[in-house]
């Protein structure tokens, strides 16, 4: 994506109302695009070969094909495209399932026009996205899976273990930024630094491998 172009989103939302009124939302936004809405995921692979978004907004109770099926079938071809899960619920079973589908985000709907775009940002920059909630109910999750820490070097910069325990923290890059005295963009370069040295995609990868390998 070159500098200046439109984020391009893809919508799955099956209800009409909340889906008309998150396009416009999006669209009120100079920096996004949406591409695409439906109200299924029938037809989820051709409309992500056609409109060849920048990211996926989701709901987790769609039709047929839920989010998380549709986040695991994405991966198999598609799993360069991030998906921000959107739901009204803080179902911590659901919540966990679309992290380990591969979801890059989760927030619920009720948190409003601006954070959504906020969201929508955070993930397309390589990040992810959580309300401060659903991230400490991630991390608890996480934890309760791993009981038995394994220790691993992946030779991360002191910097770069600094940046990842605010990662763990579940903190925004801007909140990253001003703890470290740093800019965002300093953040987003050491961030990139570590998703290559831990062999993951995501801020929910980055973090779930810091909890196993106890590397915080």
């Amino acid at each position: 994506m070159n500098q200046g172009d439109k984020i391009r989103i893809l919508i799955y939302e099956d209800n009409e109302i909340y889906r008309k009124g998150i396009i416009d939302s999006i669209n009120s936004s100079p920096a996004f695009e949406v591409v695409g809405a439906f109200s299924n995921c029938d037809k989820l692979l051709s409309q992500l070969d056609l409109y060849k978004p920048n990211l996926v907004l989701m709901d987790i109770s769609m039709p047929r094909v839920s989010g998380i099926e549709a986040v695991k079938m994405m991966a198999t071809q598609f799993s360069e495209i991030p998906v921000l899960i959107q739901t009204v619920f803080e179902d911590e079973d659901k919540i966990f399932a679309s992290v380990r589908a591969g979801a890059s985000g989760y927030i619920l709907k009720s948190a409003g026009p601006e954070k959504l775009l906020d969201a929508i940002q955070q993930v397309v920059e390589g990040g992810a996205a959580f309300t401060p909630l659903i991230a400490k109910k991630i991390l608890s999750m996480v934890k309760d899976q791993s009981p038995e820490y394994e220790v691993k070097d992946f030779k991360l910069s002191t910097r770069e273990q600094e940046v990842l325990r605010y990662l763990v923290k579940g903190m925004s890059y801007k909140q990253i930024a001003t703890a470290a005295e740093i800019s965002t963009e300093t953040v987003h370069s050491h961030i990139k630094k570590i998703y290559e040295k831990l062999h993951v995609h995501s801020m929910s990868g980055a973090v779930a491998t810091a909890l196993k390998y106890k590397i915080t």
